[in-house]
């Protein structure tokens, strides 16, 4: 297994990290785990490689990219002043600044209304989303919906653009986590999802086998919709300031 074929998780210990983890080693990837201690390597599925580091702190992450191939942000804060800038915005941050313009692959989940201000979580996921959409990497942006509020039957994988649901409630949108880990990891290996920013979630019916026809559905929306006005930023552009697309 080369380096270039290990995938970094940031935020492997979460409740998306370990489904992202686990997921990627079934998919017969070399999985580097970033932790902030020991303590909590038991979180991480068997079989990834364990890093420590911090990662509001820059200084503690060479080993962690060292090599990777690709990087899948899961990472997360449960908001406060000062918590989402540090983590939802310093991480990717802190990341980008330590690989130093080595390209990488990139997957970040953000979350479904990320572009309503109001919300000050919100607003560094934001930041953190055009940090890497400015970072010349190949990256796919995904915003999925409320976790696991699917019903069993909502496995039927749907990609939204646009970010107009913001109700901060389950009708936003709902997803599963091991559907988003899929997703994430998809986006890494289908084409048509480079340089694209997808809302997630799920409706009734079956999971699709393929997402690759998905995705090119959503490039065209994307592309239908490139010169649309967004609503945060009201410029009628194919690259707002809002990053939206």
């Amino acid at each position: 297994m080369t380096e270039q074929s290990t995938v970094l998780v940031v935020g492997a210990t979460g409740s998306i990290g370990v489904h992202v983890v686990r997921e990627a080693l079934t998919r017969g990837r070399h999985v580097r785990a970033l932790v902030r201690d020991a303590s909590r390597a038991a979180r991480v599925p068997e079989g990834a490689e364990i890093v420590i580091g911090d990662l509001t702190s820059a200084e503690t992450l060479a080993d962690a990219v060292a090599g990777v191939g690709s990087v899948v942000f899961v990472h997360g804060s449960h908001g406060g002043r000062g918590v989402a800038e540090k983590v939802d915005y310093g991480a990717v941050a802190n990341v980008l600044t330590v690989l130093d313009g080595r390209p990488v692959r990139i997957a970040l989940m953000t979350a479904v209304g990320t572009t309503d201000r109001a919300n000050e979580g919100h607003d560094w996921k934001q930041r953190a989303e055009r940090l890497v959409r400015a970072s010349g990497n190949r990256y796919t942006v995904v915003r999925p919906g409320w976790f696991d509020y699917n019903a069993p039957d909502e496995r039927h994988i749907v990609f939204r653009q646009g970010d107009q649901y913001s109700t901060a409630s389950p009708a936003d949108g709902v997803i599963a986590r091991d559907q988003i880990a899929r997703v994430l990891l998809d986006c890494l290996e289908i084409d048509a999802a480079d340089h694209r920013t997808l809302e997630l979630v799920a409706e009734r019916g079956a999971a699709q086998e393929d997402l690759a026809p998905s995705s090119r559905r959503s490039s065209e929306i994307l592309e239908s919709t490139a010169h649309s006005t967004c609503r945060t930023c009201l410029s009628p552009t194919n690259r707002p300031p809002c990053g939206t697309t």
